[in-house]
């Protein structure tokens, strides 16, 4: 079938769907609800079997519904209705939740329902429950409601009982720092992490919290400032403390939204002379505290985790995982696993940091090359095997960076976006060594100018990926560990390391690493150098969350499987330039 997804912003689920309907063989496209443009011209445009709405803010017109079957997925159980579903079920401590997928009708969430799935909901942040047990469930629930239509026989079920919730308002998540303890402001900050973020005060000025995570030792006056550590404060509660890691200035009416930043940053000056406290690399048994790099060993397997908010690596984290990365090569290991977590892997540089620095063409450079001293690190280990295994979502840089390793090993639900070209950027990490070595010359070229999702399946059978690990995101580090104790047991191991090293040899002889970062980075520099280039448009316009005026083309053309579209390796043209992204 045709599907076209109408969404209010191409996010993480609407790319999921996107990736895994091209999977199944339809063919997919997608039209952006933008406001002012006509969205029933635009789908008899498409002329599509099945409309479908993975992340919608709007209601489908009447004049669309009723000439196309449009299907909702709605993030909440059946009967569950309204815009803030999610927020309030973190809120709440809900436990268990639910992903419905429903016919438009003029009722909000009131429509028949295709399908339903639902799904535990783990202690942590609301964007990283909607990247990983809520997505599952969508995509659980959507596949079945389009093999259910493209049938033709399926009858959807009405629903009988629904509940209606408002928005959740700021007045609805204000904490009280002198009566609220830990737990519950923990569940307020969750609730909002992403979006819109908890409003309050501190330091005298307003701010918006991104993110909260428990602080098992330190303790003061509720509501004061404690600490900091890797960027992040730490605010006292009623009967203990939180690790805020990102704040966001509240901005004049009129004037776009300012940047999420790390705390410490966004206060600038006006932060206290506090202790910073070092982020624990190895934190003891039983510890609750926060820290964005953990390292940790099982035998002979190094695991050096990380997770740094919606993915970005700003120079300082460069610099620190760079530091962790050393201090895990002189462990007595024989497979170093890299990530792990449940979340992103990693999207390469910060532009929000870019954005709010003083000069924004020297902090991209100052971040560029971190991140490449990172991926060299890694391209440069010879005396044991390195796995990135990916939880979540990689794009860009961080894509990349993962190709770095020897191995690279994602969770079903991953989603990859090997590419640079929507943010104005050739790209850097080494990508024109490691894509095509993986893929092929003419695939790489194909995957970075299309500039497409792809799913971890897909990944699989491009070459971008080693494995893929049908698991929750709970159960994905445990996984890892398992299969990484295996990898580090296995008798051919130790031959493995020792061709790579030889593997190296020939590379560098054939062509210097430090020949694809000049290159990689002398078109990086003319960029950054360039404040007419696109790149400073496009990355304010992301990071000040402009309205979009439309759809972008590459979104809005008929697309069927990745497979289909790229070649797989190819031995014959491996050390093939990928050209320009």
């Amino acid at each position: 079938m045709h599907v076209l997804l109408l969404a209010s912003a191409f996010n993480s689920l609407t790319q999921r769907v996107h990736a895994e309907l091209r999977d199944h063989g339809h063919s997919v496209a997608v039209e952006l609800a933008l406001p002012g443009r006509p969205l029933a011209e635009a789908v008899h445009r498409h002329a599509p079997d099945l409309v479908l709405a993975p992340m919608l803010r709007t209601a489908i017109p009447e004049e669309v519904w009723s000439a196309h079957p449009c299907l909702i997925v709605h993030p909440g159980p059946v009967g569950d209705r309204g815009p803030a579903s999610l927020d309030w079920a973190v809120q709440e401590g809900r436990t268990r939740w639910g992903v419905t997928v429903l016919q438009a009708e003029a009722e909000m969430d009131a429509g028949p329902v295709w399908a339903t799935a639902e799904c535990t909901v783990p202690p942590v942040g609301k964007s990283d429950l909607y990247r990983g047990e809520i997505a599952d469930a969508a995509l659980e629930a959507v596949l079945l409601a389009v093999e259910r239509f493209a049938s033709g026989t399926y009858l959807p079920r009405p629903q009988h009982h629904a509940t209606a919730r408002p928005g959740l308002r700021q007045e609805g998540r204000r904490i009280d720092w002198e009566a609220d303890g830990t737990e519950r402001v923990l569940r307020v900050l969750r609730a909002a992490d992403s979006r819109p973020g908890v409003r309050d005060e501190l330091l005298g000025a307003p701010w918006y919290l991104h993110g909260g995570h428990p602080e098992d030792r330190l303790r003061g006056r509720p509501g004061e400032l404690l600490a900091t550590r890797a960027g992040a404060v730490c605010r006292a509660t009623a009967d203990g403390s939180v690790w805020i890691p990102e704040l966001r200035a509240v901005h004049a009416p009129g004037e776009p939204p300012a940047p999420r930043l790390p705390a410490v940053l966004a206060l600038g000056d006006r932060l206290p002379p506090l202790r910073e406290h070092p982020a624990p690399l190895h934190p003891g048994p039983g510890r609750h505290t926060w820290s964005d790099i953990r390292y940790r060993e099982e035998g002979q397997t190094g695991f050096l985790s990380f997770s740094f908010p919606s993915g970005a690596m700003d120079t300082d984290r460069c610099r620190r995982l760079l530091e962790a990365y050393c201090s895990a090569l002189s462990r007595p290991t024989s497979v170093l696993v890299l990530g792990g977590g449940r979340d992103f892997f990693s999207n390469g540089i910060h532009l929000g940091v870019i954005e709010a620095a003083a000069d924004p063409a020297a902090e991209s450079w100052a971040n560029i090359n971190a991140m490449d001293d990172l991926v060299e690190a890694v391209l440069t280990t010879t005396d044991r095997l390195v796995v990135a295994a990916l939880g979540g979502n990689a794009a860009a840089g961080g894509a990349m960076f993962a190709l770095a390793a020897d191995e690279v090993w994602c969770r079903s639900g991953a989603v990859l976006s090997p590419h640079y070209r929507l943010m104005g950027l050739y790209g850097s990490e080494y990508w024109t060594y490691t894509l095509p070595a993986r893929v092929g010359g003419a695939a790489a070229a194909r995957l970075t100018e299309d500039a497409l999702p792809l799913s971890a399946d897909a990944a699989l059978a491009l070459g971008l990926s080693d494995r893929t690990l049908a698991c929750p995101p709970e159960a994905f580090a445990e996984e890892t560990a398992r299969l990484a104790a295996r990898l580090a047991a296995l008798p051919a191991t130790s031959a493995r390391i020792a061709a790579k090293k030889a593997r190296r040899d020939q590379d560098e002889a054939r062509r210097p690493l430090a020949s694809y970062r000049a290159a990689e980075l002398d078109r990086m520099k003319r960029t950054f150098d360039d404040p007419h280039a696109p790149y400073h448009t496009l990355r304010r316009a992301f990071v000040r969350k402009e309205p979009v005026r439309e759809t972008p083309p590459h979104l809005t053309r008929r697309t069927g499987p990745a497979a289909a579209r790229v070649t797989g390796p190819a031995v014959q043209d491996s050390a093939s330039p990928a050209g320009s992204c």
